[in-house]
């Protein structure tokens, strides 16, 4: 089952209890942090906005827009699509209709890839409330099978175009959010800035000093940057078929 992972009232949140980090034998529940239960709210609050969006999105194009559910969690987790640690980051399984958040990943927003502030996790969010609406409209069901079909070059190429995709509809969400009036000065700059930091040539960069195109399954800074406002000034699904578009 295709993982799409970031480096992808109460709007059906689970809270997973367990810790994950090592094997333990103790029965007691995982007690999560001040820190935890504040970015746990602050997420739900992200996933109620993108649900009023996308709803709208879906009604305009006379589809009905079914929820995703949210697994928040600390250290790893099982989903349909296997077991995930944090060093997966934020994903979105398809096969079973859920984003997974781990609850670190602010953090390492911050500290890792210098991308500060509450829009930027926003943002996180939204681009894996992305591939499910990809999900939805059955994007993934035609790039899954591909994976056995390509050689692993060509299949990053089309992985490339899958995120830069997720990257539009994150920027159609900001665009509906501002219509709400939800968004404040200097959001957008700090959606854009994680956009920068998590592009493929930024992260290869910052790791090992040099840059190898041909492994990008994301896409550049530049490009989830681009696709990311054109999105936010399209506003609908229109315009965002990567798949097909000649210049990514």
């Amino acid at each position: 089952m295709l993982l799409v992972a970031f480096l992808g009232g109460d709007p059906g949140v689970i809270l997973d209890q367990s810790n994950g980090s090592s094997v333990s034998t103790s029965n007691q529940p995982y007690e999560s942090t001040a820190q935890e239960e504040e970015l746990a709210e602050f997420v739900s609050v992200v996933l109620a906005d993108t649900e009023q969006a996308w709803t709208e999105v879906f009604e305009e194009e006379g589809m009905e827009y079914v929820e995703p559910t949210l697994v928040l969690y600390s250290g790893s987790v099982e989903s349909a699509c296997g077991t995930a640690g944090a060093a997966v980051g934020p994903f979105y399984c398809p096969g079973d209709y859920k984003l997974y958040i781990d609850l670190s990943f602010y953090n390492e927003l911050h500290t890792q890839f210098q991308a500060p502030g509450d829009f930027a996790m926003a943002y996180v969010v939204a681009h894996e409330v992305g591939h499910h609406v990809q999900n939805l409209l059955g994007v993934m069901e035609e790039v899954q099978p591909l994976r056995n079909q390509l050689s692993e070059e060509e299949y990053n190429k089309v992985q490339v175009r899958l995120e830069l995709q997720a990257d539009y509809l994150s920027g159609v969400w900001a665009n509906h959010a501002q219509g709400m009036g939800y968004l404040e000065e200097g959001d957008l700059e700090e959606a854009l800035t994680a956009a920068s930091a998590v592009g493929d040539d930024t992260i290869q960069q910052r790791a090992r000093g040099y840059v190898v195109p041909e492994s990008f399954t994301h896409g550049s800074s530049e490009q989830r940057q681009r696709w990311f406002k054109k999105g936010f000034k399209a506003g609908n699904l229109k315009e965002g078929d990567t798949f097909k578009a000649t210049d990514l």
